[in-house]
């Protein structure tokens, strides 16, 4: 196996940054002549050759950040995925770092690992990953090269690797908006979720509308349907729900876009919003404050962490290697979709 600036440090007794800094020629380090030697045969005895790009870092040059998603595809469909995309792309110009986009396509431990040692990144910014992926991901960072998760909790519960990450607390925003329908007396909430709960985010808002029903005794009334990303999927997931011998009187719906697939599938079956179902979404996007029926929804700022993950990127590039954990947190944006409390 191909040897680490790690098992440098190691043999040198020194930092990984003492490590990089020697091995990139950063002027005014601090670093002695003595301490340097000592560097510089601990990796000719390894055989240890430093990433072409991070010598281009550490010299000043533009370093290129890998943006990896889960599927390319879902920007199409995924109006804050675009957003988020769209911001890390400007603060990166905004550092003077370049943007290198890719996909896992499925394939996402063999892809994570192949860009890594690819030589064209300094650092990955990995969104939504699979819970199964923590595990690679901690190599990665250990091994290769820095990275912050996107929408991923700072731990697995499973494995208990840690990496740096960035986001929002996904169970605690979905417990916001089932909490406000409870207010509003609403006992029958049903939820349309997204159909690979191997996603932490996904997994997340799904224990969350959960948890809030059992704390309020409503578990009983809990019936779910699945779509993907897309407004077409949640037309067809809410017939679906309306197929189910389970009756409501609202929903909590995995994010926006499929929620205005909802309240069409709704209409083209004589309800209405919010008089016979109420409606809450998640993410608020631009369209939410237009639409027909102005929908309430949870706010959850994706420029700003867009422009976090790169900044955490950036401080782990420039030497401060330890994992942090940025929260941001999210609002319950209230509009039409879920009309007044209910009278007995």
């Amino acid at each position: 196996m191909k040897p680490t600036s790690i098992e440098v440090a190691r043999l040198a007794g020194v930092s990984r940054t003492t490590v990089s800094f020697v091995l990139n020629n950063v002027k005014k380090s601090g670093i002695s002549e003595a301490t340097r030697t000592k560097v510089l045969n601990a990796a000719a005895e390894l055989g240890y050759e430093p990433n072409a790009a991070a010598q281009s870092l550490a010299s000043g040059s533009s370093a290129t950040i890998g943006l990896v998603l889960p599927d390319i595809q879902h920007l199409y469909v995924d109006a804050f995925l675009a957003r988020v995309v769209a911001s890390v792309a400007e603060e990166s110009r905004a550092q003077n770092m370049k943007l290198l986009i890719e996909s896992t396509d499925g394939e996402a431990s063999q892809n994570y690992r192949r860009l890594a040692k690819s030589g064209r990144v300094d650092g990955l910014i990995v969104v939504n990953p699979r819970e199964g992926d923590y595990r690679e991901l901690s190599e990665i960072n250990r091994l290769f090269m820095p990275l912050v998760a996107f929408g991923s909790p700072s731990r697995s519960i499973a494995t208990g690797y840690e990496f740096s990450t960035t986001g929002s607390n996904n169970f605690v925003n979905a417990k916001l908006a089932v909490n406000h329908l409870i207010q509003l007396g609403h006992k029958k909430i049903a939820h349309i979720g997204f159909a690979s709960s191997t996603f932490a985010s996904v997994h997340s808002r799904e224990r969350g509308w959960l948890s809030a029903l059992e704390e309020a005794g409503l578990e009983q009334y809990a019936v779910k349907e699945f779509a993907n990303l897309s407004a077409d999927s949640g037309y067809q997931a809410c017939l679906r729900l309306l197929q189910k011998n389970t009756s409501f009187s609202a929903i909590f719906v995995g994010n926006d876009t499929v929620a205005f697939g909802v309240i069409k599938a709704l209409s083209d079956k004589g309800l209405k919003v919010p008089e016979d179902v109420a409606i809450v979404g998640y993410d608020d996007i631009p369209l939410a404050n237009y639409a027909p029926i102005r929908l309430t929804t949870i706010k959850t700022f994706p420029e700003e962490h867009g422009q976090k993950s790169v900044a955490m990127l950036l401080e782990q590039l420039n030497g401060n290697t330890a994992a942090t954990h940025h929260r941001i947190e999210s609002q319950l944006i209230v509009r039409d979709s879920c009309g007044p409390k209910l009278t007995a």
